[in-house]
């Protein structure tokens, strides 16, 4: 599945370069009307990052979202600065089919299985931003992608599996916003170790070819921004490439 996204700051479209708010390039779309034509190419699924409540959870951009989740027909995913139980039922309640967990999923584990318990793990994504070291080893980041947790994502999925874990969105952050190319293997071996999870690929999708590599791997879910936005591919090709056979 084509997971299509947009970043949103103050209501306004962007991508950041690998998490850097100082590198933000701007899209003059209208949020809703884009999402509409994910929607109408085929999306039966959308990823919203809410940048703005990300940065500061007091600024999140909760009116702005529930317009937005009312006005397309589409399921949507949200994350971005998701900190708090309060979060979590606020996005649900918005109209958002699942909320996007990162950093907190990190650092309050036993807070985090509680939500899972009491939404629904089908509710809930764990998005899991990963730097991969000289050995191979895959640790966590934190906070915006500044902190490196020391954790390994082998070491937080095995503990969440414990509350039943469904949905992973795996980002590596050396390919995100590069346009480069998923780093197919880190899904092929993820998705083999842990059959029961739904894994989403996030990050470096720049041409069909990408997505063509990702067939066959795994993966759940493909997260898609800056391509689309850049006129990579049109939304109506990446579906056609996923599906074909």
């Amino acid at each position: 599945m084509i997971i299509p996204a947009l970043d949103l700051i103050e209501g306004q479209v962007v991508r950041l370069f690998q998490g850097d708010y100082g590198q933000v390039t701007q899209y003059k779309v209208d949020p809703a009307e884009q999402f509409n034509a994910y929607h109408d190419a085929g999306a039966n699924w959308l990823h919203l990052v809410d940048l703005t409540g990300a940065k500061n959870t007091q600024a999140r951009q909760l009116e702005l979202i529930s317009r937005l989740l009312a006005s397309t027909p589409a399921n949507i995913q949200i994350g971005g600065g998701v900190r708090s139980e309060k979060d979590v039922s606020e996005l649900l309640t918005a109209g958002a089919q699942r909320v996007v967990i990162g950093s907190t999923a990190v650092k309050d584990r036993e807070s985090v299985k509680q939500w899972i318990e009491k939404f629904g793990a089908e509710k809930i994504v764990l998005a899991l931003d990963i730097n991969i070291d000289e050995s191979g080893a895959r640790r966590v980041a934190t906070s915006g992608w500044q902190e490196n947790s020391g954790v390994t994502m082998e070491a937080l999925i095995n503990d969440y599996l414990t509350v039943g874990l469904q949905h992973v969105l795996c980002t590596d952050i050396s390919r995100d916003g590069t346009l480069s190319g998923s780093n197919v293997e880190l899904y092929r071996d993820l998705c083999r170790q842990y059959p029961q999870v739904q894994f989403q690929s996030s990050g470096g999708i720049g041409s069909l070819a990408d997505i063509e590599a990702l067939k066959g791997s795994g993966v759940a879910g493909v997260i898609v921004g800056r391509a689309l936005l850049d006129g990579k591919f049109s939304a109506q090709e990446a579906f056609q490439c996923w599906q074909s056979e």
